[in-house]
């Protein structure tokens, strides 16, 4: 009895007295139960989804899909805005360290609710993977995929819950604008093979998703050592979630473009032998 005691102690002094007075009664924050019984849910549609897809005739989706990536786009940019206002035009807000404003200012009232959206647009966001289950697009739903689905909408709880404010902005803005880019792409691939000729730049999407990961691990690094009143252990976690990310991303590109790329270089060293040769 007195262990559980002392874990709910435990658990009422997280949940309560550590978490952000502000955020506590806005929409799937108070209780982390929702989100993971959804996350569990999300993974077992994963595991089951494309079992199921068996009997099932593919779905044609495309108009879903451009609707869903268009609002994607404009939801991206509006999160990406909301930073631009609150942080990066923000002349009080500083972008080297900021610990959390947990008053009820204006600006920090703000910038708590865009860490919110996005902590909903990354709940939004699987079904990214549920298009793929009834599209029988299967190869699509590699570890990667899920890893990154399944743990961004619990990372970004956390932030919504305990620090809606400070240095989570970078994460929040960096990778808005990340989106607006990659679901712009995916919004044109999604009318079909027209619009081929337009695609030529997701390998410079991918390089740019590397390169807010290392920003993520270096500015984190940053503040971890400078201790600015923000959470050490969050920046710390932040900076190795990051990290982990990067190495999967980084092998993703290894994967699928230095094949490409090596494929491409003896085309045309094969073509250039033939031109010798005639």
């Amino acid at each position: 009895m007195t262990t559980i005691t002392e874990v709910r102690r435990f658990y009422h002094y997280v949940m309560e007295d550590l978490s952000d007075p502000r955020t506590e009664d806005w929409f799937m924050v108070r209780s982390p139960v929702p989100l993971l019984l959804t996350i569990g849910v999300y993974l077992y549609l994963v595991k089951m989804g494309p079992i199921w897809m068996k009997s099932w005739k593919t779905y044609d989706l495309k108009t879903v899909m451009i609707i869903y990536n268009f609002s994607m786009v404009l939801l991206s940019a509006y999160m990406f805005y909301e930073t631009l206002m609150t942080v990066w035009f923000n002349p009080d807000f500083d972008k080297v360290c900021q610990p959390v404003d947990y008053s009820n200012n204006p600006q920090a009232i703000r910038l708590a609710r865009v860490i919110w959206l996005y902590y909903m647009s990354k709940l939004i966001e699987l079904l990214d993977t549920a298009f793929f289950v009834l599209r029988k697009k299967n190869s699509q739903i590699t570890f990667l995929h899920v890893y990154h689905h399944a743990c961004m909408p619990i990372w970004y709880w956390q932030g919504a819950k305990f620090v809606s404010g400070g240095e989570s902005y970078l994460v929040v803005s960096l990778n808005s604008f990340i989106h607006v880019l990659m679901y712009t792409y995916y919004l044109l691939a999604a009318f079909g093979p027209s619009m081929q000729k337009y695609l030529w730049w997701k390998k410079h999407m991918t390089k740019l998703q590397l390169i807010q990961f290392v920003w993520f691990v270096l500015h984190g690094a940053r503040v971890f050592y400078i201790g600015c009143g923000f959470p050490r252990a969050y920046i710390l976690c932040q900076c190795l979630f990051a990290l982990s990310q990067f190495i999967l991303f980084l092998n993703f590109y290894a994967k699928t473009y230095r094949k490409t790329d090596n494929m491409e270089v003896k085309t045309n060293s094969n073509g250039d032998c033939s031109k010798k040769r005639s």
